[in-house]
């Protein structure tokens, strides 16, 4: 009895649902079987005491679990499977988190001024130009032993593997003046291509940490190991600003032999060279300043001329950071979208901050140009600061000039510094 009607929509309900069920699972399987031809993410294995972190099958899948420490910050079991893994993903706990995903579109930012922002550094503070904290208590000097790092190289032959044990340091110097102690971790880079970028844990105040770590590197010809350097970069973590630059250590394969076997090395740690004279390249910004209804608009026009940063000759993913600052406090941060593969990207992306005319003598607005990576941690390529922290003439001018000329967009070209 029922009506032609009724059985009509019953009909096609029925036909909707069954073709959706079956999207469903074929979709899911074709998911599936994506992920098991997938290229791994790692091009090395990663072991820890002995216990491989990244397994040798180099699957799509990563283990994340945890590792508990006793007071003194060494490592301890807490049950099968409780180790840190995920080396190069996690950021093993370092002072900069991967970022979520730049932003898509343009935004608007309220600065909440009578808000309590804490105690976070200002950028003259904690990103001074030649890229070290200046309020370091122990900064690395000529007169100051920095101690040495032991380590030791082996080749595998029938695999073509680099295999690098970082063992531990000695006599390294205090950068915590509360702790009267460091939180050592160190990065290894195998130039000069820069492909392999690893890095250890944190070990938690100790000036002679044992990390016990090895990374096994596939793919590099005995051959080759003449022309290849070991580079060594030792830290010290700072949880509320960038880390502190220990030292460093360069240790040519030219002079090193494992073919008979590991070769256990110990190499005093130097102070970092940094070279200032290589160029970070230019960032176009443009600003205007609307007195009546109190926003600044901030676009992110383009860069050139980005310094090489990977294999391929290429800044691989560039995107930019804007950080504003209230005096001291950090108060809004955004990013553009990420651009794949240029040294000269085009962002053309606009961000709005509502910003009261008697405080834009204390505003400050920080551009970090970023290369993207996903499977190592990102890396700065050049810092930008506009308003009352600008450390170049350019910058200064380019602000009182958006001050002075309310309603008028300025766009003007500046040269990147070392973050």
């Amino acid at each position: 009895d029922v009506s032609p009607v009724v059985a009509g929509l019953i009909g096609a309900t029925v036909l909707v649902v069954s073709v959706s069920v079956t999207v469903f699972v074929w979709t899911c399987c074709h998911q599936q079987a994506e992920k098991k031809h997938k290229t791994p993410p790692y091009k090395f294995i990663h072991m820890l005491k002995g216990i491989s972190i990244y397994p040798e099958t180099l699957s799509n899948k990563k283990k994340i679990n945890r590792i508990r420490r006793d007071k003194n910050g060494a490592p301890k079991e807490a049950g099968r499977g409780n180790l840190l893994v995920d080396a190069a993903e996690s950021g093993l706990m370092g002072s900069d988190k991967a970022p979520d995903g730049p932003s898509a579109a343009p935004h608007v930012d309220q600065l909440p001024i009578k808000v309590d922002y804490g105690d976070e550094l200002s950028p003259d503070q904690s990103l001074t130009p030649g890229g070290s904290k200046t309020s370091s208590p122990s900064s690395p000097g000529d007169d100051v032993m920095l101690g040495e790092l032991t380590f030791s190289v082996d080749y595998n032959f029938p695999k073509k593997a680099l295999v690098v044990t970082i063992q531990e340091a000695h006599g390294l110097p205090v950068m915590d003046e509360h702790t009267q102690s460091s939180d050592p971790y160190i990065k290894m880079t195998i130039l000069p291509d820069k492909r392999h970028r690893v890095k250890t844990r944190v070990l938690r105040k100790t000036l002679e940490p044992v990390f016990d770590e090895t990374f096994t590197f596939y793919g590099i010809p005995y051959s080759q190991l003449q022309d290849l350097v070991l580079h060594f970069l030792v830290l010290s973590f700072d949880r509320f600003s960038r880390d502190d630059v220990i030292g460093e250590v360069m240790v040519p394969l030219a002079g090193v032999d494992p073919s008979t076997g590991k070769v256990q090395l110990t190499r005093e740690i130097l102070k970092r060279n940094i070279q200032k004279c290589i160029s970070r390249g230019e960032l176009q910004v443009s600003l205007s300043y609307q007195p009546v209804a109190q926003r600044m608009t901030v676009v992110v026009l383009k860069a050139r001329h980005l310094p090489k940063m990977d294999i391929t000759g290429l800044s691989a993913d560039p995107y930019v950071k804007v950080n504003v600052y209230y005096g001291r406090k950090r108060i809004a941060k955004k990013k553009t979208h990420v651009k794949k593969c240029t040294l000269n990207p085009v962002f053309n992306e606009s961000f709005i901050y509502d910003i009261p005319v008697d405080l834009l003598p204390d505003i400050s607005i920080e551009f970090l140009v970023i290369d993207f990576d996903r499977t190592t941690k990102n890396e700065v390529v050049g810092r930008l600061i506009l308003g009352a922290h600008s450390v170049s003439a350019a910058g200064a001018e380019h602000w009182r000039e958006v001050c002075e000329s309310p309603r008028k967009p300025v766009a003007k070209w500046h040269s990147l510094s070392e973050y």
